[in-house]
């Protein structure tokens, strides 16, 4: 397929100043996009259905990329089941909405690999969808994206749109969320373990068992895999973007702590919830459009403790 001259190639991330929209607007830089346009929530809010029509229709742009999405770890998934639903679902059906008024040719939906059902077979193929029953402490979140997956194969057989979607597994990098009440558990880890160092706390107690396994894709990977299924995917399937390996949360600990220098105890509340047991995405359709990741987690979370300190 590739077809995109990105030097001519007006480009609208939709939360282009969170953790995957910042990865997609430096990767555009760094192919020499002709315009990237963004609005900050105070600028423009996605879920004012008027607003959003207006603000597209009038930028006109030739690609959408929708990274857009209120997010958040088990509690703030748990404690706020309704929020999670209803912005997801108003933010993403007001940007298909508005680009599909706009005559808009590339829309990219990115979701979450939470939508897969909780005992998906591992590592999850995209075929699971739908399968089965979720995993309850993120279910709001999850039936908004699958919601917009199916809206975006809509609009591809009522419409003959050329939009596609895909499902990054748990991401990480520069402008992650640090804050201990809605964040995820990777940059949860890095601030508490953190604190913990500068304290001389002798030990952290973090949730669960510590069994529980994790892929951890970094941000930037995610945002090349990106401009490249824009360039040579066109299917109504969602396509999975992971590393293709995972680590028990145990060891994620470890590592943290270790890359941090926190050599305290690291102590488990088991009375905590684990959240799904496993959740390794299967990567084959991807890979064999010729993309691989290419930031180890080491290395990831090395840039992302440095960016932590200098940011947070």
């Amino acid at each position: 397929m590739a077809d995109i001259d990105w030097s001519q190639t007006k480009v609208y991330v939709a939360g282009h100043r969170g953790l995957v929209g910042s990865a997609l607007v430096r990767a555009l830089e760094s192919v020499g996009a002709g315009e990237i346009i963004g609005w900050t929530s105070g600028d423009l809010d996605l879920r004012d259905r008027e607003a959003t029509l207006d603000a597209i229709n009038e930028a006109k742009p030739d690609v959408v990329i929708d990274a857009a999405a209120r997010v958040g770890g088990i509690m703030a998934n748990s404690t706020y089941p309704v929020d999670f639903l209803k912005d997801n679902m108003l933010i993403q059906t007001n940007i298909m909405d508005a680009a599909h008024a706009a005559d808009v040719e590339r829309f990219l939906f990115l979701g979450s690999s939470c939508i897969y059902p909780r005992h998906a077979t591992q590592p999850i193929r995209e075929s699971s969808l739908m399968t089965g029953p979720l995993e309850p402490t993120n279910q709001a979140y999850a039936m908004a994206k699958i919601a917009g997956i199916y809206y975006i194969e809509a609009f591809r057989t009522q419409y003959n749109r050329r939009w596609i979607s895909a499902m990054p597994t748990n991401l990480y990098g520069p402008r992650d969320n640090f804050n201990l009440e809605t964040s995820h558990v990777l940059p949860a880890f890095i601030r508490r373990f953190h604190e913990a160092k500068e304290s001389g706390a002798s030990s952290v107690t973090v949730w669960g068992t510590g069994a529980p396994r994790r892929e951890f894709l970094h941000v930037d990977d995610l945002a090349q895999a990106c401009l490249m299924l824009l360039d040579n995917y066109d299917s109504h399937e969602t396509i999975n973007v992971g590393w293709g390996n995972d680590l028990p949360i145990k060891e994620l600990a470890e590592t943290v702590a270790d890359v941090v220098g926190f050599h305290g105890d690291i102590e488990w509340d088991t009375t905590k919830p684990d959240g799904m047991p496993r959740k390794l995405l299967d990567t084959s359709r991807i890979n064999a459009l010729g993309w691989e990741p290419s930031i180890g987690l080491r290395d990831g979370l090395t840039s992302t403790y440095n960016w932590y300190l200098e940011n947070v």
